[in-house]
């Protein structure tokens, strides 16, 4: 873990001298803590802040370190079908989000027609962690809007009441009303899902 210290200015005047700069004037420190690997928690803080200003309700899950929407749902003890999975494909060269429950199985037929591509191939992690670069590779939000991102969501994810997803991080979650989630989103619902 690596820790970095920023000083910014600070308008408190009620500080002791141990607060002042150089040239007298007032500093505070920002400590970022900085887990192995580069990434942080701004993508959760970033994602929890949005949801505050846009007057969302939803709970936030800590939980031991799960890397597949499976191993999520099993460790917060929730149904898999409420656990959203992103699977990021190339859509005729563009990026985009698809968004399903844990179990489901995309069928690329139907993703192609869903999207009017001739072509959507899976991408490897490798290949667009550098769109979340304030998340950890594989544990992005589906908020593709935060992103510059479209976002596709399997029609039986959006029956659920309540959807958990990740928050940037293999151990943290959040849930909240799938309804929220499609206002803020605004992501094209269709038929995603299916045998291979």
């Amino acid at each position: 873990m690596t820790c970095m210290l920023r000083p910014v200015p600070f308008t408190k005047a009620s500080l002791d001298s141990r607060s002042l700069d150089s040239q007298g004037g007032i500093m505070s420190l920002e400590i970022y803590v900085i887990p192995t690997g580069g990434t942080s928690m701004k993508c959760k803080q970033h994602l929890e802040t949005y949801l505050r200003e846009n007057h969302t309700s939803f709970l936030t899950q800590h939980h031991p370190i799960a890397y597949t929407a499976q191993e999520i749902a099993a460790s917060e003890h929730v149904p898999g079908k409420m656990v959203v999975k992103v699977v990021m494909v190339m859509a005729d060269g563009n990026l985009a989000m698809l968004a399903v429950s844990a179990p489901a199985h995309v069928n690329f037929m139907k993703a192609k027609n869903v999207l009017h591509a001739k072509e959507v191939m899976l991408v490897k992690e490798e290949e667009f962690a550098g769109a979340f670069p304030d998340s950890e590779v594989g544990a992005m939000p589906p908020f593709g809007n935060l992103y510059d991102l479209p976002v596709y969501v399997d029609s039986k994810l959006a029956e659920d009441d309540r959807i958990v997803m990740q928050t940037g991080t293999p151990t943290d979650t959040l849930s909240m009303k799938y309804a929220d989630f499609e206002r803020l989103v605004k992501p094209k619902v269709a038929d995603l899902t299916g045998p291979r």
